[in-house]
């Protein structure tokens, strides 16, 4: 699988496209801004992308949903507890109490199911709920990598002082879900760099909440 990490506006959050080689079809993981550069990506290497799939709904993550979906004629699909978050009253409030100008919110094609294994071309993955930095967080688990969006970052945790975050429900989430994981599972961040379970198991200064 080929994962190419594009950190794009307004806030520096990573977006993910995940390429199957053998077959060109592709994924989004939290396309948050800056549409047209990542559908360039995408068309410039003829890739198929099959649907927008995303850890949480804040507008740093979501924000180039629409464009794309609307674009690419592709499905998105969230967390049904993350719904709140894209309705338009609550969105606009959102980008107003960041100064943000103004986004269109994007529409839910699918509700992700937890118990469903998701394909692309030869690659899948499953989903592991991972609330406390929003209700319906999740995270994408592969063979030998995890993409956890804001729920752990290398060296921190996503932040609970936002609507419907829990510092206790978060820590409940990395120990139970992500620390489990094997040390070399390779940890994709929804901001800043990668890094490892074993390394955040060992390193990071919350480990006192899951050691």
């Amino acid at each position: 699988m080929i994962i190419k990490t594009l950190t794009v506006a307004p806030i520096g959050t990573n977006c993910y496209l995940l390429v199957c080689e053998s077959s060109k079809e592709a994924i989004l993981i939290d396309p948050g801004g800056e549409p047209g550069r990542i559908m360039n990506e995408i068309d410039n290497e003829e890739l198929d992308l099959k649907y927008i799939i995303n850890t949480h709904a804040h507008f740093d993550h979501v924000g180039a949903v629409h464009e794309i979906q609307k674009t690419k004629n592709v499905p998105f699909l969230l967390h049904k507890d993350e719904e709140p978050f894209i309705q338009p009253e609550a969105f606009a409030q959102s980008l107003l109490m960041f100064g943000m100008p103004e986004m269109t919110p994007p529409q839910i094609s699918e509700y992700i199911d937890p118990a469903k294994t998701y394909t692309f071309g030869s690659e899948s993955f499953t989903v592991l709920e991972t609330p406390g930095h929003s209700p319906g967080g999740v995270c994408f688990l592969f063979k030998n990598d995890v993409f956890v969006g804001d729920t752990l970052f290398a060296g921190s945790i996503g932040r609970t002082d936002l609507p419907g975050g829990s510092m206790e429900i978060l820590m409940q989430s990395i120990k139970n879900k992500l620390m489990p994981l094997d040390d070399e599972i390779n940890v994709y961040c929804g901001h800043m760099g990668a890094t490892k379970i074993g390394r955040e198991r060992q390193f990071n200064p919350f480990n006192q909440y899951w050691n």
